[in-house]
């Protein structure tokens, strides 16, 4: 169960804000969400909430030891683009931080031997910015901080 002001994490459009808690003429209630980029308002049935992975930010800590772990684990994806782009797809999908860490760690590396293909470089920015939303919400900092934390925590640069 999420409160208004709650700040949450919705699998593929990264953190958010829940905004409003409303009912329908039906009596079943909903989440009125606001995300971090993009300006997007979602509306979710608090009954779906689970289903689709929607979860608390993180903690500042947790955010950081997952982006370290992930950083210093090693991380193999398949030589088959179709095969890795599913892959990732799912990992995205659950909205877990340590596997949307892993995407863009996976991109990153191949981006640095191999041109990610446009698909690619799509979903590279998306993972970031799912990590990224998630940063702003946990350490309250604006977005130029958190892509220079993503980048030296995760990507060592």
């Amino acid at each position: 169960m999420f409160y208004k002001g709650d700040k949450i994490v919705y699998p593929v459009y990264g953190g958010g804000i829940v905004e409003d808690i409303e009912k329908d003429e039906n009596g079943e209630s909903y989440y009125l969400i606001s995300t971090i980029f993009g300006g997007l308002k979602i509306k979710l049935s608090t009954a779906k909430a689970e289903n689709v992975g929607l979860r608390k930010v993180s903690s500042e800590k947790e955010v950081i030891e997952t982006i370290k772990q992930v950083s210093s684990s090693q991380i193999t994806s398949s030589d088959n683009w179709n095969q890795r782009y599913k892959e990732n797809l799912q990992k995205i999908k659950t909205g877990r931080l340590e596997e949307v860490a892993q995407v863009a760690k996976n991109l990153k590396l191949r981006e640095n031997t191999k041109n990610l293909s446009n698909v690619e470089k799509k979903m590279f920015n998306n993972a970031k910015q799912i990590i990224i939303s998630e940063i702003i919400l946990s350490n309250n900092i604006v977005k130029e901080k958190a892509e220079e934390l993503l980048a030296n925590l995760l990507f060592n640069c």
